[in-house]
């Protein structure tokens, strides 16, 4: 619809009975932001303070923590200004920056998940190689084109949908993600053919590398004593664990929210709840408790602030 001043405005439509539960989906809300933003918070402060862990598996565990911080960031304090608010919209502007950085760090958390990969792969099958490949320059390379990547191939997939002439202005979502193609009077071939080759290479073939390189690990790890393969699980389950929950999350919000299947309102909320907390609020919880350094440096914070 269009507000005054000439502000187009997009009314997000996937909330269920807000104006009867609105202060306990604040609450609920606001609860989980804060964990989300005090649990990664504290994991990326220990790696940053103890030198010890200034290695590239935990540079680039930090690097993940941060980019859910930036991703519930990007969602959280808008969507509980919405639980109070008399209407759930937003400006055409303020959508379209949301769905960049949306879709920046999604596809990140993709890139950042296979440099983590490739160098679980250097650590276990090549390790007499490893500080040579993984140097520093290394890592910062590759933490640089994890976030540059998204963010321009993102950018490019907005501008050629901003100019598509609308026929909607309403999304049945609770924030600005991918469903806001749906809102052109018709689809563009060349905003498709660019959103197939984006997905293709900014998720789909980190996927299969990733897949590829844990399983050169699990070959490599079974051909080797007892002890190896448990020193494999213990650094590489984390990750699995991450992968798999985030791929499912996102080949909902990237696949059957894009392709406009229907799916009845309540049934879509709880699904982008889970899309929206599930990692950011579990991928400290996997990481703290699955990796020995950084659980025995959370066992020394608690037992300091108990002193206390």
């Amino acid at each position: 619809m269009a507000g005054e001043y000439n502000v187009t405005y997009i009314t997000l439509d996937g909330h269920v009975e807000v104006q009867r539960y609105r202060y306990l989906y604040f609450v609920i809300m606001f609860t989980v932001y804060f964990f989300i933003v005090c649990s990664n918070s504290t994991i990326v402060c220990i790696i940053v303070i103890h030198k010890s862990l200034h290695e590239p598996m935990y540079i680039f565990i930090a690097a993940l923590l941060i980019n859910s911080v930036l991703y519930s960031t990007n969602i959280y304090p808008k969507l509980l200004t919405d639980f109070l608010s008399e209407k759930q919209i937003i400006s055409y502007q303020a959508c379209l920056f949301q769905t960049v950085i949306y879709i920046t760090l999604s596809y990140s958390e993709f890139l950042l998940l296979a440099a983590m990969a490739y160098d679980r792969y250097v650590s276990i099958c090549r390790p007499l190689q490893h500080a040579t490949i993984m140097r520093k320059r290394t890592v910062i390379v590759c933490l640089v084109l994890s976030w540059l990547l998204p963010t321009c191939v993102s950018a490019v997939g907005i501008v050629l949908f901003s100019n598509s002439k609308l026929c909607s202005f309403t999304v049945r979502e609770i924030f600005c993600n991918n469903s806001i193609y749906n809102l052109q009077c018709v689809s563009s071939s060349a905003l498709s053919v660019y959103g197939a080759f984006v997905l293709i290479n900014m998720s789909l073939l980190p996927l299969i590398f990733i897949l590829f390189t844990y399983t050169r690990i699990l070959i490599i790890s079974y051909t080797n004593g007892r002890e190896y393969r448990r020193k494999a699980a213990q650094t590489c389950l984390p990750h699995l664990l991450v992968l798999i929950s985030f791929s499912c999350f996102f080949a909902f919000d990237g696949i059957i929210v894009r392709l406009g299947f229907h799916i009845p309102v309540t049934t879509r909320l709880i699904l982008t709840l889970q899309v929206i907390s599930y990692n950011p609020l579990f991928n400290p919880l996997i990481y703290g408790l699955k990796m020995k350094k950084i659980f025995h440096y959370l066992k020394m914070l608690k037992c300091r602030i108990q002193f206390k």
